[in-house]
């Protein structure tokens, strides 16, 4: 009898359930069973501010260090959590098809952004969001929250807040989508980098059953997704900045004249919301770690490093 595949997953309801839906599309492809493995991060058990406990790969570490002990097969995570080095050892298998990537509100009486009265509390624990929503000048007072996604619109139901920004990608997941009053466009809210992709990880073959695990999940992988994220990410890197930094990049793949193009939009925002820089580019969708390597160039040189760190000093 074939042994299960041992997926590595997070214990949270949104880690569980999109562990789940990759656990199903490898046994679609394979045959082969899958068992998920619960590992607590530090981001699951400090209650901390992501920037005070290590900011990027707080919910990543543990999940890697399994799977150098061979304690799991492979790994899922929120691709948008993953640091942008490579990790030595392992491998980026697969990058499935992406979620909607925008953020969304969750507010109360069915409210949207526009509609919160000035003074409103709204809730975030990414300094991202935080510092776009205060550049949007809508007088709203921007609450730190951290908890998984029932416990963050818990905070509005019961008052202690009135309204929340979450991902739709997580909501979609979790069937929450009912929850939502507002798809936040892009413009107002830019995504951060990798937002609504899901990152499959195994160990760097060296052994048979390791080249088989690497081939299987290589099935899951969607080349455009892949691409649109390698932009992001690659810019992300260039800023050297990581999740605790207020950056948001998305890239779009389109069908240009010629051949596929990406479309890649990024934002580096000052904490208070008072300054910002924005700037696009558009190159070949085959090309896009250096579209996002040019254009955090350009992002530096308009003076991206000053608000960045502003938020440490």
């Amino acid at each position: 009898m074939t042994r299960p595949l041992r997926l590595g997953t997070r214990a949270s309801a949104l880690a569980t359930a999109q562990s789940q839906q990759v656990a199903d599309a490898v046994t679609a492809a394979s045959g082969r069973p899958v068992q998920l493995v619960t590992v607590r991060t530090v981001g699951d058990t400090d209650r901390a501010a992501l920037a005070q406990i290590g900011g990027t790969g707080v919910f990543v570490g543990a999940l890697r260090e399994a799977l150098l002990r061979g304690e799991v097969d492979f790994a899922v995570h929120s691709l948008k959590d993953l640091p942008t080095a490579d990790p030595d050892g392992l491998r980026l298998a697969a990058v499935p098809a992406r979620q909607d990537a925008r953020d969304v509100l969750v507010a109360r009486d069915g409210l949207t952004l526009g509609e919160l009265p000035a003074g409103s509390r709204i809730g975030t624990g990414s300094p991202r969001r935080a510092a776009q929503l205060l550049a949007l000048g809508l007088e709203l007072v921007v609450v730190p929250v951290r908890g998984n996604v029932d416990t963050r619109i818990g905070l509005v139901a019961d008052g202690t807040v009135d309204a929340v920004v979450l991902a739709r990608a997580g909501l979609a997941r979790l069937g929450r989508l009912d929850a939502v009053t507002e798809v936040i466009d892009p413009i107002q809210l830019l995504p951060a980098p990798g937002q609504g992709a899901l990152a499959v990880e195994c160990r760097e073959p060296a052994s048979p059953d390791d080249h088989g695990v690497a081939d299987l999940l290589a099935e899951l992988d969607d080349a455009a997704t892949r691409l649109a994220v390698t932009g992001e990410r690659s810019l992300l890197a260039t800023l050297e900045a990581g999740c605790s930094a207020p950056v948001g990049a998305h890239g779009e793949p389109a069908e240009g004249e010629q051949y596929p193009e990406l479309y890649l939009r990024a934002a580096v925002i000052s904490p208070d919301g008072s300054a910002s820089v924005r700037l696009s580019a558009t190159g070949p969708l085959d090309d896009a770690a250096r579209i996002g390597r040019d254009l955090a160039a350009e992002l530096l040189a308009e003076g991206a490093a000053d608000l960045m760190m502003e938020r440490v000093t």
